[in-house]
């Protein structure tokens, strides 16, 4: 993850900490979130990058007639079933089943077309998760959901995070009021990360 001109990576144990952390070493912070990771590291697989995007309260711009959404539990069958009207990776890339806080939802002839929540994450850090049924796509619905969780989030007290890869889904934290100020990259190591170098 890069924030503020710092980057910080995790890793699942000591050596392949130890290996992230002398190639991360040789490269710039601002770059520790991109493709040159694989210039310095070897690489299986990798996710992202995604903007890290957060809110002050004092920037929120919410949605009018966004707190009358519907809540529901985040395993809701309906909200379920938005997820599975989704395409995989959407609804992965949501990541709805994770949310802690209440689904918010919008409905369309009874079906549930949008959703978001929160999941409440260390450092009272609200990480939001919105997802709109791909033909309902376009017509400011995940804004509709997404302001009610926001709202939600910061009457608890939370700091919102926005992680997106898709210019879709930036542009509606963007409306909110969002400011990107960081990225985050995932990625698997190869087998050869532990070995000595």
């Amino acid at each position: 993850m890069v924030l503020g001109g710092s980057a910080l990576a995790t890793a699942p144990d000591a050596p392949a900490a130890e290996a992230v952390r002398r190639a991360l070493s040789a490269l710039p912070p601002e770059a520790a979130a991109t493709g040159a990771i694989r210039d310095v590291l070897p690489v299986a697989d990798v996710l992202g990058p995604a903007a890290l995007s957060y809110l002050a309260e004092d920037r929120f711009r919410p949605v009018p007639g966004a707190a009358t959404a519907d809540r529901l539990p985040g395993r809701h069958p309906a909200v379920r079933a938005l997820e599975q009207a989704a395409h995989d990776d959407d609804a992965a890339e949501a990541a709805l089943d994770d949310i802690t806080s209440p689904a918010f939802v919008v409905r369309a002839r009874g079906e549930v077309v949008a959703a978001a929540g929160y999941r409440g994450w260390p450092g009272r850090t609200a990480h939001l998760s919105v997802l709109t049924a791909p033909a309902a796509r376009g017509r400011g619905l995940a804004r509709t959901a997404a302001s009610a969780a926001v709202g939600h989030a910061l009457a608890a007290g939370l700091l919102p995070q926005w992680r997106a890869r898709p210019p879709a889904s930036r542009r509606v934290a963007a409306a909110l009021g969002f400011e990107e100020l960081g990225a985050q990259l995932s990625f698997v190591l190869t087998v050869e990360e532990a070995a000595p170098r």
